[in-house]
């Protein structure tokens, strides 16, 4: 009974503290929100009302997440509980179970099965408004599998992205107002345009990395925007660019519905076609070369690694990704201006392989899911969800700091037949020796 005494102790004690130390924040932070939580100016009455009821919603919330909080801390400072315990064991079987069973082949064909149905029925059973912000989501999907050839594999930090992502668009607007050309044929144009005008910003900062690559492709986007807004005989000025067509079926006549859920299928092949390519880059020698240039610069150069030329290609393929999205996105809003590829697009994008996963392409789609849906998402709480949405991130950046989906580093294991041939010739060649 006593050393059950002295077990629990020390954990009550901790616990104690912290409800302690929650309490005291709770407080601090109603005093701090009181004007805005509590006080309200009722200004055809001119008098104030008083709101108590969010000052006790206020300090319990607090309380509660602070304590949370230190708890969910604790169990990571301490690497997630007692290793040895029997509720570790049984989550480590558990998982050790659900890896078993996604090897599997018949859950792959399952699981691929259940998505595409709900792909394909997503866009006539959510209607417009949801059909719209999923094509949004996906378009920035497209946007971080392109940044993250950049970023995650290549190792450049790069924040002037979305400058491609608006020659790409104004490239279609441009192209169908002079020459009338299609969504179709300006695709393919938009993402040349893309691509090269990356390789352009590539060449005169190959010698740069980290923090002064990412001030030149940043002072890229402000000048491409500032371009766009002041070339006004070109591109229109701050008035931008309207009527833009929106993609169709050759000699088909379709309604603004059933444009929508083409665009979304649209989307939907572009994202399978980028993940197609992204993956069998990543496998590839140049996606190789790529993985070697970000963990080790100089070691990859005395492997024979021409970085320069690394480095262009990485460049090059993701404006080209880029290229492609600004196209779909200038057909899809049929209107474009300088204020739609501000800077901060180019952070949400960035924030996208951040908090996904840099490197790991599941993981930037569902940082990109996560990032767009959310805030639409969380607009019932269109005062606080701005709050909310940053609470999730810094709780992501300080318990997943690797991401949402963490890339996995390759491991080459020897089977234990090749560790008997590797004995037995080991000994063969003692023997001759």
């Amino acid at each position: 009974m006593s050393d059950t005494a002295q077990t629990i102790r020390p954990t009550l004690n901790r616990h104690v503290d912290f409800a302690r130390r929650s309490l005291l924040i709770s407080i601090w932070f109603a005093i701090l929100t009181f004007p805005i939580m509590v006080m309200r100016a009722d200004v055809a009455a001119r008098s104030i009302v008083w709101r108590w009821s969010n000052l006790v919603w206020v300090i319990a919330g607090t309380f509660v997440g602070s304590w949370i909080w230190r708890v969910a801390l604790e169990r990571k400072k301490n690497g997630g509980g007692n290793p040895s315990g029997p509720g570790s064991r049984g989550i480590a079987a558990v998982r050790a179970r659900i890896a078993i069973l996604t090897r599997q082949r018949h859950f792959t064909l399952g699981s691929f099965i259940v998505l595409a149905v709900v792909i394909g029925i997503f866009p006539f059973a959510g209607g417009m408004w949801q059909t719209n912000v999923m094509i949004t989501a996906l378009l920035y999907v497209v946007l971080g599998l392109g940044l993250n050839i950049i970023i995650g594999l290549g190792g450049m930090l790069h924040i002037g992205y979305i400058a491609f992502y608006a020659l790409g668009a104004y490239s279609y607007a441009l192209l169908n107002q002079q020459f009338g050309l299609n969504f179709w044929m300006a695709l393919p144009v938009g993402a040349l345009i893309g691509g090269v005008a990356s390789l352009l910003i590539g060449i005169p900062v190959l010698r740069l990395r980290g923090d002064y690559l990412a001030i030149v492709t940043l002072a890229f986007a402000e000048i491409t925007r500032l371009v766009l807004e002041n070339w006004a005989d070109v591109t229109g000025g701050t008035a931008g660019i309207r009527s833009i067509p929106r993609p169709t079926i050759p000699g088909m006549r379709m309604t603004l519905p059933q444009t929508t859920v083409f665009i979304y299928f649209t989307m939907i092949a572009l994202v399978v076609f980028t993940i197609f390519v992204v993956r069998r880059l990543e496998n590839s020698r140049i996606g190789r070369q790529f993985v070697a240039m970000k963990e080790d610069v100089i070691a990859a150069q005395a492997m024979g690694v021409n970085v320069a030329k690394t480095k262009l290609t990485a460049l090059g393929l993701g404006g080209v990704w880029a290229g492609m999205a600004g196209v779909v996105f200038a057909a899809r809003t049929t209107f474009i201006n300088p204020a739609s590829f501000s800077v901060w697009e180019s952070i949400i994008v960035l924030c996208t392989v951040v908090l996904g996963g840099m490197g790991s392409i599941p993981g930037v789609i569902v940082g990109a899911l996560v990032l767009i849906l959310v805030p639409e998402y969380l607009r019932a709480f269109v005062q606080f969800r701005m709050l909310l949405f940053g609470a999730i991130l810094v709780t992501m950046m300080v318990f997943r700091p690797g991401g949402i989906i963490q890339k996995r580093r390759r491991a080459y294991t020897i089977s234990s037949v090749e560790k008997q041939q590797a004995v037995t010739e080991s000994g063969d060649l003692s023997i001759e020796g």
